[in-house]
C-alpha cells in the first residue's frame, strides 16, 4: 500500500475511477489486462481503491508525462515499489547497522536506475507518489 493512504478496500466503480484519475474507462481495463494493477471485484463491478487511484495517476505520468511504453510502466513500478518498501524498512527501529547498510545500498542502486531510466526529476516524483516526506 502507499503510505498515507487507508482505505484499501474496492470503493470507487470504474467510471468513478476513470474521472478521478482522468482516464477512458477502456484505459483502465487495458492497464489491468497489462497487469499493472489488479482491482477488486464485486460480482461483474471492478472497485478501485484509494490505492488503486494513486497507483493509476502514477501509470498516467509514466505514460503521459514520461513517455513510457507498457513494460516501462511495469518496470517503472516495480522499482518504485521496491524504493518504498526499502524505505518503510528504513524508517523501522528494529534493524542492525549491517542489515541498515544494506538497505540503504539497495536504495541507492533502486533510484539510480529509476533515475537512469526515468531522467533526473524521478527521485522527486517518487517521494510525492509515495507520500513519504521530504528527502
Amino acid at each position: 500500500m502507499v503510505a498515507g493512504l487507508e482505505r484499501t478496500d474496492g470503493v470507487y466503480i470504474m467510471r468513478v475511477a476513470a474521472m478521478l484519475t482522468g482516464m477512458h474507462p477502456q484505459t483502465l481495463r487495458k492497464y489491468e489486462r497489462a497487469g499493472l494493477l489488479e482491482p477488486q471485484r464485486s460480482k461483474k463491478l471492478r472497485m478501485y481503491s484509494d490505492e488503486d487511484i494513486a497507483r493509476l495517476r502514477t501509470i498516467k505520468h509514466l505514460v503521459d508525462d514520461i513517455g513510457l511504453n507498457l513494460a516501462g510502466v511495469k518496470i517503472a513500478l516495480k522499482l518504485q515499489e521496491t524504493v518504498l518498501k526499502i524505505r518503510k524498512q528504513l524508517a523501522s527501529t528494529d534493524f542492525n547497522p549491517n542489515r541498515r547498510k544494506q538497505l540503504l545500498k539497495s536504495l541507492d542502486e533502486s533510484l539510480d536506475t529509476l533515475g537512469t531510466a526515468l531522467g533526473p526529476d524521478v527521485e522527486d516524483y517518487i517521494y510525492a507518489v509515495g507520500e513519504v516526506g521530504s528527502k
